[in-house]
């Protein structure tokens, strides 16, 4: 029988962190340009306690900031950080497969245009080494250096 894994992946760790509706709803947000409370309950439909757990929970972990823009009263915004602006491509990944598979009959609710060849972006993961696509059947999991290790030493 398999030993029982003592840590958690990657995958599970990241989940715990944005695995929720909520949270990557308002990481959405923030990548198209929402940053204050009220417009992203107004967005979002979202109650005021759960916006202000799911904020603070994301300022606690890194992936946003928390800016005064406004004093006397104290107003404040939310940024993305370096590290939350990593998850864009999970998002985007996301809304991409929600658009090939849960779209209505009118089509996706919307489109990322690329500003860079000005048509729409189809997003897909590439190697970061040679930019060949990765799919689930061409890549291998395998141990990682610092797993080996510790497999050795037990």
């Amino acid at each position: 029988m398999p030993e029982p894994r003592v840590e958690a992946d990657s995958v599970s760790r990241t989940l715990a962190l944005v695995g929720d509706r909520w949270t990557l709803l308002i990481l959405r947000e923030a990548f198209f340009g929402v940053r204050r409370f009220g417009r992203l309950r107004r967005n979002l439909g979202i109650a005021p306690n759960v916006l202000s757990s799911r904020l603070t929970q994301l300022v606690d972990t890194g992936l946003l900031s928390r800016v005064q823009y406004r004093s006397e009263p104290d107003f404040y915004e939310y940024r993305l950080t370096e590290a939350g602006r990593e998850l864009f491509p999970i998002i985007v990944t996301l809304m991409c497969w929600g658009d090939r598979h849960m779209a209505g009959p009118g089509g996706p609710p919307l489109v990322l245009r690329h500003n860079d060849c000005g048509r729409p972006a189809d997003a897909q993961l590439t190697c970061g080494h040679c930019g060949g696509v990765l799919t689930a059947r061409n890549v291998t999991p395998e141990p990682s250096p610092a797993n080996r290790e510790r497999q050795v030493e037990r």
